[in-house]
């Protein structure tokens, strides 16, 4: 015997005022109702109101206000997660409607990672505009749980970012790989020493990226500044690699970066690299998309051209800083 629908659930979406999802998912978003309706340019009353009538037509407690807390319920939690991916869906519409035109066009959405300097991924890009010239492009810097949380909301065409975990809900592949080596900045006393050593390196300050977390994407990077014996605890943190990397030149301390990205600026003489114990941290740095996502056009070609492109070329190729 098939499923069966009751009879709430199939009046449900015929009689549910979708705009109240949209109230619901700002209140969350903004961790309050007095500032959604800042953002939603109304009175706090409507916005309250809204929430209640909500909270009446799905038949669950969705947030729970006191005067010194704000609490979003285990159902409020799960029809969130469902608000933003129909937002993320009816967002697609107008590239949708564009895949009937007789030349690709439409917009693609990227959220990725600080700094991914990647050869490959310049290429798949570079081709795809020079073949597509009225596609459309927007880039998002975020850390990368945030990216992880973006594409699970459909609220991106696809994603670039380190991984601790494999995310369930998603389609991931390794994207290319790189290797970390520990920099001093022109600054540091160790910089013009002729020969540094291990134990030079003892108790040195140190800069990290928030991820360098045990268990985290970057935790065998923490592990390289542990086995250079640097100072516990990092002098200065940051999710933004060129913002790691001004740290490290500013000699705040000594800190982990990619070897093909610190590259150039060992060449103009503002890094060092230093000496570490073992070799050098080995990131996997991956291509995230989502399989619930309905792609427009444009975002199903550019995504079909990386993934042709992972298949294609082996990871020693997309492996840098060796």
């Amino acid at each position: 015997m098939g499923f069966m629908m009751r009879p709430y659930e199939q009046r449900f979406p015929w009689t549910l005022d979708w705009n109240l999802l949209r109230t619901f998912m700002v209140i969350v978003q903004q961790g309050g109702v007095t500032k959604a309706a800042t953002v939603l340019g109304l009175k706090q009353p409507t916005i309250s109101s809204a929430l209640k009538r909500l909270e009446e037509s799905v038949g669950y407690r969705l947030i729970v206000r006191n005067p010194n807390s704000f609490r979003v319920t285990r159902a409020g939690r799960a029809l969130y997660q469902e608000c933003t991916a129909v937002f993320g869906s009816i967002s697609q519409i107008p590239s949708l409607l564009e895949a009937g035109e007789a030349e690709l066009t439409g917009h693609v959405s990227i959220v990725a990672t600080s700094h991914v300097v990647s050869p490959h991924v310049d290429a798949v890009l570079a081709t795809f505009a020079q073949d597509y010239p009225k596609v459309t492009f927007s880039v998002v810097v975020a850390d990368s749980a945030e990216v992880v949380a973006l594409i699970e909301q459909n609220r991106a065409s696809f994603g670039i970012c380190l991984l601790g975990s494999m995310p369930r809900t998603l389609d991931a592949r390794v994207l290319f790989r790189e290797h970390f080596a520990l920099y001093c900045g022109k600054r540091n006393r160790l910089f013009g020493k002729d020969v540094v050593t291990l134990d030079d390196m003892r108790g040195e300050g140190s800069v990290s990226f928030q991820t360098e977390q045990e268990g985290g994407p970057l935790d065998s990077v923490r592990k390289l500044r542990e086995r250079a014996h640097l100072a516990p605890g990092p002098r200065g943190i940051s999710a933004n690699l060129p913002e790691v990397r001004r740290m490290i030149i500013a000699n705040i301390g000594i800190g982990a970066l990619p070897v093909h990205v610190a590259e150039r600026d060992v060449t103009l003489g503002l890094l060092r690299r230093v000496p570490t114990k073992g070799s050098a941290a080995v990131i996997d740095i991956f291509l995230l998309s989502n399989p619930r996502r309905k792609p427009t056009a444009a975002e199903g070609v550019l995504l079909e051209r990386f993934h042709s492109m992972i298949e294609d070329t082996p990871i020693t190729d997309r492996t840098y800083g060796e």
